[in-house]
């Protein structure tokens, strides 16, 4: 039993990237399969796939490349909240990974959104990790 899965998560995905695995699988939850979804729809992932099996089901991520250098599109997974040390911000205070390059993962009132989004519609909230 880990006491912070969403970190763990990151970590699974970081250590797969550095062995230049093609798919992770990790165990799902509602808050791991929304930041894959947010990783999909701005384009750090290839495909993922949600498969119900064992008491909490699963997530295979397969992971993005470039074709001709093979560099990974996630260079930088970094959590920022963690369950010792909450960090929250308002709409107006939202952070900018590598200026607007990357992204911030955001749990608002709303779900989970990344900073821009949560900037867009004036959500404040806690700050689950940085992504670029």
């Amino acid at each position: 039993m880990t006491t912070d899965p969403i970190a763990e998560y990151l970590t699974r995905i970081r250590n797969a990237i550095l062995a230049k695995h093609r798919i992770v699988e990790i165990p799902a939850s509602k808050t791991k399969k929304a930041i894959t979804k947010i990783l999909f729809e701005k384009g750090y992932i290839t495909n993922f796939k949600f498969e119900e099996k064992g008491p909490q089901g699963t997530i295979k991520i397969a992971l993005k490349y470039h074709p001709q250098t093979k560099m990974p599109a996630i260079t930088n997974l970094q959590r920022v909240s963690k369950p010792g040390l909450r960090k929250y911000t308002s709409a107006k205070e939202m952070p900018r990974v590598m200026n607007g390059l990357g992204i911030a993962v955001i749990s608002t009132s709303a779900g989970l959104m990344t900073d821009k989004e949560a900037r867009e519609s004036n959500f404040g909230g806690e700050v689950l990790c940085f992504i670029s």
